[in-house]
C-alpha cells in the first residue's frame, strides 16, 4: 500500500474520526445499544472498536508514555483476534450498557489527542498503520449503516433514519454485455491502498460470456415470487431451499406484504411502496443462486465479475484511483450508455472466498484481519450505497455466508456466450 504524508493524513485521520459519530448523530440513546440479532452490532460498539484499533495496534506500540483510556476496555472491544485476549462474545454486545455512551465518546477525544500528537511525528510505520486503521473505520462506517437499518427495520414503528427523497430512477432495459475469452490478470496492482486479500496479481484464463447491463430490480424479482420461486425446490441448492422454507416472509429482507401489495423498509423513508425499477437489494447468495436459475442465467465468478468491470467502467485516473459513478449513489452520474457495475450494492459471485495464488497473509496479529476467514463464505463484488466511495474499487472482495443478506447485496446475471 502506499504512505500518506504528514501534511494530508492528519485532516484525513480527522474527517474518518467524525464521520462515524456523525452517522450516529440521528439514533435515540436506546438506538446505540439494542442488537436485534447476532450479526448486528450496537452503534455504540462500533463506536468504541474502531477507537480501540488505532490504541490497540498503534498507541500502545508506538507512543512513549501512553496511558490507555480503560484496559478493561479491551475485552469489549476486541473483535475477533485471538492474540489479543479475551473478548465479549459477538452476540452478547447488545449487554453492553455500561460505559455509557458519554464515556465512549470521552474515549474516542482521548485516544484522537494522542493520535494527533503521534501523527506530526512523521514515523512512516505508524502513518501506513494510521491508513489500515481509517480504511478498517471505514468498513465500520458502511456496517453501522446496514446494523442501524437493522435495528430500525426490525422495530414495529418502521422510524425513519434520516429523510431524505427517494430516487426514482427511469427503466432501463437489461441486456447482456459481451466479454471475450482469453488470459486475464486479476487482483490489485500499483498504488493505492489495498487489502491483503486483493493480493497477489495473477493471471487467470475465462471462455466467452456474457454480463448483465444492470442489477437485477424489484420488479423482476417480484415476479420470481409469484411465479412460486421460494417453494420451486428445483431452483434451490439443497441447503438453501431448506433455508428459504424457514423464511417467515419468503421475499428478500425488509419487504413485508400488504395485501396483494409489497412493502419495504428503507433508510430514508421508513415503510414505502416497493419501486419496481430499483435494483432488488438485501438477499442471500441461497436466493441470487436461485434466482439466476429461474432467470435461465448464472451468477458471474468473482473473475469474470473483475474482467468485465475493467473493460466496462471507466479507467482509473493517473494515480490510481477509480472513480465511482453508480447511477442510484448519492454522487452518482449516469452512464450514457446505462451500464453500470459499480455502487449500487454488493453483487453476490459464484466464487468461494479463498487466498489468491501466492497470497501475503500479514504476519502478527494484523494477519487474523482476512486470512483467517478464508473458508465456507462466498465473495461479493461491486460496492453499495453505504460504501464509502474511496473503497469502491475493482479489486475490492467483500465476504460473507450464503444465509447473509442484512448486507446491501444485490443480484448480476450472468450466460455463457
Amino acid at each position: 500500500m502506499t504512505v500518506a504524508s504528514s501534511p494530508s493524513i492528519l485532516p484525513h485521520f480527522d474527517r474518518v474520526r467524525r464521520q462515524s459519530v456523525r452517522l450516529c448523530e440521528p439514533l435515540t440513546a436506546e438506538d446505540y445499544t439494542v442488537q436485534p440479532a447476532p450479526d448486528v452490532s450496537p452503534p455504540k460498539w462500533h463506536l468504541g472498536h474502531s477507537t480501540w484499533f488505532f490504541e490497540n495496534f498503534i498507541l500502545a506500540d508506538h507512543l512513549p508514555g501512553y496511558r490507555r483510556f480503560d484496559e478493561r476496555l479491551n475485552w469489549f472491544f476486541n473483535s475477533y483476534y485471538e492474540s489479543q485476549g479475551p473478548r465479549i462474545l459477538r452476540s452478547q454486545r447488545g449487554n453492553m450498557t455500561r460505559p455509557g455512551l458519554e464515556v465512549i465518546l470521552e474515549y474516542r477525544r482521548h485516544v484522537d489527542t494522542a493520535m494527533r500528537k503521534l501523527l506530526q511525528e512523521g514515523n512512516e510505520t505508524v502513518h501506513t498503520l494510521t491508513e489500515l486503521g481509517l480504511h478498517h473505520e471505514q468498513q465500520h462506517q458502511e456496517l453501522l449503516l446496514t446494523d442501524i437499518k437493522y435495528i430500525l427495520g426490525s422495530n414495529p414503528l418502521y422510524p425513519i433514519y434520516q429523510p431524505r427523497e427517494a430516487e426514482s430512477p427511469p427503466p432501463v432495459a437489461h441486456r447482456f454485455l459481451p466479454v471475450s475469452g482469453g488470459r486475464y490478470s486479476i487482483g490489485h496492482a500499483g498504488g493505492g491502498f489495498c487489502w491483503d486479500n486483493e493480493l497477489s496479481r495473477h493471471d487467470v484464463l475465462l471462455q466467452d460470456f456474457g454480463i448483465g447491463s444492470r442489477l437485477v430490480t424489484n420488479g423482476e424479482y417480484l415476479a420470481f415470487i409469484r411465479d412460486g420461486g421460494y417453494s420451486r425446490f428445483e431452483l434451490w441448492q439443497m441447503e438453501g431451499i431448506e433455508w428459504a422454507r424457514t423464511l417467515e416472509v419468503k421475499a428478500p429482507l425488509y419487504w413485508y406484504p400488504e395485501g396483494d401489495a409489497w412493502r419495504q423498509y428503507t433508510l430514508n423513508g421508513g415503510l414505502v411502496d416497493i419501486d419496481p425499477d430499483l435494483p432488488v437489494t438485501h438477499v442471500s447468495w441461497y436466493e441470487a443462486d436461485a434466482y439466476v436459475r429461474w432467470a435461465g442465467a448464472r451468477l458471474p465468478t468473482e473473475f469474470e465479475w473483475e474482467v468485465a468491470c475493467r473493460q466496462y467502467e471507466p479507467q482509473p485516473d493517473r494515480d490510481g484511483n477509480w472513480v465511482e459513478r453508480g447511477s442510484y449513489h448519492p454522487t452518482a452520474a449516469r452512464h450514457a450508455d446505462d451500464h453500470q457495475l459499480l455502487g449500487h450494492c454488493w453483487e453476490w459471485t459464484n466464487s468461494a472466498y479463498l487466498p489468491y495464488p501466492r497470497y501475503p497473509r500479514p504476519e502478527g496479529a494484523l494477519g487474523e484481519y482476512n486470512g483467517k476467514f478464508m473458508v465456507n463464505q462466498m465473495v461479493l463484488r461491486g460496492g453499495s450505497c453505504a460504501t464509502p466511495l474511496s473503497h469502491i474499487r475493482p479489486t475490492y472482495r467483500n465476504f460473507f455466508q450464503t444465509d447473509k443478506r442484512w448486507q446491501f447485496t444485490g443480484i448480476r446475471l450472468a450466460t455463457d456466450r
